[in-house]
């Protein structure tokens, strides 16, 4: 059901077409011998008479019973008929060994003790899938947890008020946009971390988890503190709304996330053999892995140690990337695939670095669901 989703918002193929060898009648139309006949896919599958919502990620819309109320050739990513795609049948093949072949690397680091990393944009958390994150926390799936400073953001929102994200257009024309009191106070909990030598992520998980919030069982952070696994945040200056308010300090949020840092670099010092899983981060993943493993490998060469090896990266995101097979490492630099950060960097990292073009919840969800079996 989630893959089949995961076709109808992100097939990409524009159009189809065939030429007649012989005249055919369709209803009352009648189309000549050698006509071109065209059809497209991605206006089919968001025509609003068979789809409400179309771009909206609703896996509900292929249970049985509304995918019987449809009709049969509105959704049809790999044809139909007698002469339907072996498309059909590869693509869910292959979605399901990807996801197989994870599982299985990542239950094999657990038991050997490697780190299993989770880095990932904050959207993620805005898709409803923090119970889930919170189930590999409980099984004690990951060692650490890597967000950008909107993580933060949004976990604290959705434990305080159940709800995260506003309407950007509208609050950035009357002046507001970010500008919440509720929000803001995360500057004080900052101030507060920086007081107690803690790093962001332990800081304001501890918060949630002690708080009267009523939605604070669906913190990432608050369950990543009560579990014991750390989450680190990696703050950009300029990039979140609490550096709006005139409360906000540059110095106190500089320290928490540098020493959470620290943190996650400790944990890539045990990604021998170790996995690593990046959701939809085109900036802070790759380049905070990218400054972490190289802080290891200089100390790991001053002790006489050699470099971090024979880890599994895998890079999820809807993008595609490049159409460049990243398994046989980076594209030239006339090819434009060279200039995906989040695909390059990961592939310079040592080990063996895949990239899954695939939707985030569709993976993660699939993904717990295998570990489960293991």
């Amino acid at each position: 059901m989630f893959l089949w989703q995961v076709l109808q918002v992100s097939y990409c193929s524009v159009r189809s077409a065939w030429s007649l060898p012989y005249a055919y009648g369709v209803a009352a139309y009648r189309i000549p011998a050698g006509a071109l006949v065209v059809t497209s896919p991605y206006v089919t599958h968001r025509l609003p008479q068979y789809w409400e919502e179309p771009e909206a990620f609703q896996p509900e819309r292929f249970l049985p019973q509304a995918a019987a109320r449809r009709h049969r050739f509105a959704f049809y990513p790999f044809g139909g008929g007698p002469r339907l795609c072996i498309g059909n049948g590869f693509a869910m093949l292959e979605a399901r060994l990807v996801l197989a072949t994870v599982a299985q690397r990542w239950a094999a680091a657990h038991r050997r003790g490697a780190a299993r990393i989770l880095m990932m944009g904050a959207h993620l958390l805005r898709a409803g899938v923090s119970r889930h994150i919170i189930d590999l926390l409980e099984r004690g799936a990951l060692s650490v947890i890597a967000m950008n400073g909107a993580g933060l953001i949004h976990d604290y929102e959705l434990a305080r008020i159940g709800a995260t994200t506003e309407s950007v257009a509208r609050y950035i024309r009357e002046g507001q946009f970010g500008l919440w009191q509720e929000t803001g106070e995360l500057n004080g909990w900052i101030r507060d971390a920086a007081a107690a030598g803690e790093g962001l992520g332990e800081h304001a998980g501890r918060r949630i988890h002690e708080s009267d919030f009523p939605f604070r069982d669906w913190s990432v952070l608050a369950a990543a503190w009560r579990c014991g696994v750390p989450v680190t945040v990696h703050a950009g200056i300029g990039f979140d709304i609490l550096h709006e308010h005139p409360d906000c300090d540059g110095g106190a949020l500089g320290e928490t996330s540098y020493r959470d840092f620290l943190i996650f670099a400790r944990v890539v010092e045990g990604l021998e053999g170790g996995v690593l899983l990046s959701f939809g981060s085109a900036i802070m993943a790759p380049q905070v892995f990218e400054k972490s493993i190289s802080c290891v490998n200089n100390l790991r060469l001053q002790a006489g140690r050699k470099i971090v090896r024979n880890h599994t990266i895998y890079v999820v995101d809807i993008q595609d990337g490049g159409n460049w097979d990243w398994s046989k490492g980076e594209p030239p630099k006339d090819n434009p695939a060279y200039y995906l950060r989040f695909c390059k960097s990961f592939a310079r990292m040592g080990g063996k670095m895949i990239y899954a073009q695939c939707n985030n919840v569709a993976f993660l969800h699939h993904l717990l669901r295998e570990l489960s079996r293991r």
